[in-house]
């Protein structure tokens, strides 16, 4: 079985395989580093369509594109169809080449402002939504949900018939309701339902953390591709392990120390260009301590790293330990 590009508008992607946007992680560091490792597309972390906010560093930040390959997706998210078309349209402006909006987020402080994941209560202010910001630009628009409200409200498939009425071009689905947040396991039927219904591309998300598993993904449900959210924290190379399984067939292995080693240091680097020397430090950790996950030693190791303040600390720990973990590793061997 081999991965086929997925069309959005006038662009063919690479490959079927998407980093799922993640507030506070996707930023343009990891969205690169990705791409490199074998996502076919990377979208940004959501911006708010409150335009007194788009000024403001983290929006700044959010909406850094610089050196990204094309097509460059951005997401959006509000709840008021005329905010949503402004914010499109100027992220369109400053170079955004696909716009995506956010109607899958289950977090609390957004939902709570009716955006997110709480607009899938409201079919026609979706449908509203959809058609205002579809309207409103010249690129495509695509779109992320979630199958329903709750269990007992899972309206995923209307949702899904509304946004393909409504010019959306590709859609994106959790397997998991907004009240199930990421608690217990996602469900692939109610995807399955949706890509049997719609001729525009759909995308399944939700617990996609193994190759085996997105193989097991595509055949059940059908669809056209895959996003990778949680699994693909400190775990960038999952993307290649994909593409290289459904290709082959062949189970994959894991990426050998040193090699995580390179990539976690590079990772670093451009966490400190981009963000500076503070603020690229606290970023940092979060990354260290998904790489470090499961390793030996790697409780003590992180807990090491949140006491240093300085790039110099963090690269030099990092280097010893992934050194020390290396030598082991081939004495071993």
């Amino acid at each position: 079985m081999q991965t086929s590009p997925i069309q959005i508008g006038p662009y063919t992607l690479p490959n079927n395989l998407f980093l799922a946007p993640m507030a506070g992680v996707t930023d343009r560091p990891f969205r690169q580093l990705c791409r490199r490792l074998g996502a076919g597309m990377a979208v940004s972390e959501m911006i708010t369509a409150n335009k007194t906010l788009w000024a403001s560093k983290k929006s700044l930040l959010r909406a850094n594109h610089i050196g990204e390959p094309e097509p460059r997706s951005i997401q959006i998210a509000g709840a008021d169809p005329i905010m949503l078309a402004e914010a499109a349209q100027h992220n369109v402006d400053q170079g955004a080449h696909i716009i995506d909006i956010n109607m899958g987020c289950p977090a609390k402080k957004v939902c709570n402002v009716m955006a997110g994941s709480a607009l899938l209560q409201n079919e026609q202010l979706v449908a509203d939504i959809l058609e205002s910001v579809v309207n409103a630009v010249d690129v495509p628009v695509t779109l992320k949900i979630r199958t329903g409200w709750d269990p007992d409200h899972r309206n995923g498939l209307t949702i899904a018939k509304i946004a393909e009425q409504s010019g959306i071009q590709a859609l994106a689905v959790h397997g998991r309701t907004r009240a199930c947040a990421y608690k217990g396991d996602a469900e692939y039927d109610t995807i399955a339902e949706i890509k049997s219904a719609l001729s525009i591309p759909v995308i399944a998300n939700g617990d996609i953390t193994t190759p085996e598993k997105a193989k097991q993904v595509l055949d059940y449900t059908g669809v056209d591709g895959l996003m990778i959210g949680r699994a693909a924290q400190g775990n960038p190379w999952i993307f290649k392990q994909i593409l290289a399984y459904l290709e082959s067939g062949e189970p994959t292995t894991a990426p050998a120390i040193a090699e995580v080693q390179h990539i976690l240091i590079e990772h670093l680097h451009a966490l400190y260009d981009f963000y500076g020397e503070y603020t690229g430090v606290r970023m940092a950790r979060k990354h260290i301590a998904w790489y470090s996950k499961g390793l030996r030693d790697g409780n003590p190791f992180r807990k090491k790293m949140n006491t240093f303040e300085h790039p110099e600390q963090q690269l030099a720990y990092t280097e010893a330990f992934f050194s020390a973990l290396a030598s082991n590793e081939i004495l071993a061997a």
